[in-house]
């Protein structure tokens, strides 16, 4: 008797009958993810830095370290994460996520109040492991590919939408979370980060899918708008590379040493923000505030990169993103009252403009879909792992006497570098 093909799940098919495109639904869906990442990242850690060292009792630099070490052993887990996000989708994979994140967020709420010296040095470590993979790591991996699969023509559309609302939620979380600490101190702040991860939680079963050929849709929608070939850049490659094919390529290293350098520069900035200011004579509040501005200059690049990255080469968005890691670099070693502020807060909204674009788009335009979560995990373990390192190295720096002008030397120094091999790294469609 010939086999009896099965009707697909009640959730497909209903996936497949909505009036309007489920993309949308999930482009929405993975913006919250990337948001409810916040914890997980830098900026929502440096918020809880001074009271961590207070609860703990440990030095800067001790904190520094166990950041760094827990970074790591994230970014050493990222590779294997992308290989099952390739095997076990979006649905599970975030769910896994939004739950460990939630956890670690109930855990953080009660340090301080058992093991001190080394004992808490090694818990601390431990939980900035889980926070930094759940929430930095396969949270923000998993909604952000989420999303990349849904759109191919509109790819850029979507990601402009996603990197302005994220923009506008990163640089409203130090106040928010500030407010937070304000109203129920900063375990009670903690507890309600875990409550509202518990909710995402169930949001994540709900809401978030896999590719849109499951369901059988195609990216975009049913409205694929022919265009000029000489009009666009290709959207995906003629084939899909594999990871090994991805990292014999000199294009997946101009953007991962990017974006890493990027990561690095900006979470030691986040992460010390305050005690940099501070050093350099300006308030707590002038410190927390500059995320603000800075997102609008990232918010305005956005919209209008966005766009133009569906017509324009990638390596222009690459150079910018490394001229304004230059620009931000100059405004750290000259810091103090007046324009070296300005300077920041232009370097580091052109950062996290072209990051937010190079970050998403890059991969799949060069490396195709079939491998995507390989290819995206390795890049991302290196992009930890100079978040990691931005930190410690950085407080080390000011342990030593050299205070974070040295840090800034460094950094202009490496984009410097890294500039002239993007500008003269030619690979085929780069």
């Amino acid at each position: 008797m010939p086999d009896i093909p099965q009707a697909p799940p009640l959730r497909e098919r209903l996936v497949a009958r909505l009036p309007f495109f489920y993309g949308w639904v999930v482009l929405g869906a993975g913006t919250l993810g990337v948001i409810m990442s916040i914890p997980g990242q830098t900026v929502g850690v440096s918020v809880f830095t001074d009271f961590l060292l207070e609860a703990l009792g440990l030095e800067r630099l001790q904190l520094s370290l166990a950041y760094l070490l827990g970074t790591l052993g994230s970014a050493a887990l990222l590779s294997f994460a992308g290989r099952l996000y390739d095997r076990w989708g979006a649905r599970i994979l975030g769910t896994a996520a939004a739950v460990i994140l939630g956890a670690v967020l109930l855990n953080l709420s009660a340090v301080g109040t058992g093991a001190r010296g080394l004992g808490a040095l090694a818990a601390i470590t431990v939980s900035f492991f889980a926070l930094r993979f759940a929430g930095q790591g396969v949270l923000t991996m998993v909604s952000r590919n989420m999303v990349m699969k849904w759109f191919d023509r509109r790819r850029g559309l979507a990601n402009g939408f996603l990197g302005v609302a994220t923009s506008f939620g990163f640089s409203y979380a130090p106040r928010l979370l500030d407010g937070f600490i304000g109203s129920w101190g900063w375990r009670g702040a903690y507890r309600m980060l875990a409550a509202i991860c518990a909710v995402f939680t169930g949001f994540v079963l709900l809401v978030y899918r896999e590719e849109p050929a499951r369901y059988g849709l195609i990216p975009d929608g049913k409205l694929h708008t022919p265009q000029p070939k000489a009009s666009r850049i290709r959207a995906h490659p003629q084939r899909d590379l594999t990871r090994a094919e991805a990292l014999r390529t000199r294009v997946f290293w101009i953007f991962t040493l990017t974006l890493s350098l990027s990561g690095l520069v900006t979470t030691a900035f986040t992460f010390h923000v305050i005690s940099i200011f501070e050093l350099s004579g300006l308030p707590r509040e002038q410190a927390v505030g500059i995320f603000l501005p800075a997102s609008v200059v990232a918010v305005t690049l956005q919209m209008l990169g966005s766009y133009l990255s569906d017509f324009v080469k990638l390596k222009y968005f690459c150079l910018l993103q490394l001229a304004g890691l230059m620009l931000g670099s100059a405004g750290l070693f000259f810091l103090g009252p007046g324009w070296p502020a300005l300077l920041i807060i232009l370097g580091h909204g052109i950062i996290s403009a072209m990051f937010s674009i190079n970050v998403a788009i890059a991969w799949p335009r060069y490396f195709g879909l079939s491998h995507l979560g390989a290819v995206t995990g390795y890049a991302m373990a290196w992009m930890t792992a100079g978040s990691a390192a931005g930190p410690y190295v950085f407080s080390l720096l000011l342990k030593l006497g050299h205070g974070y002008a040295s840090g800034a030397v460094f950094s202009f120094a490496a984009a410097a570098g890294l500039f002239a091999f993007a500008l003269l790294g030619y690979d085929r469609d780069y």
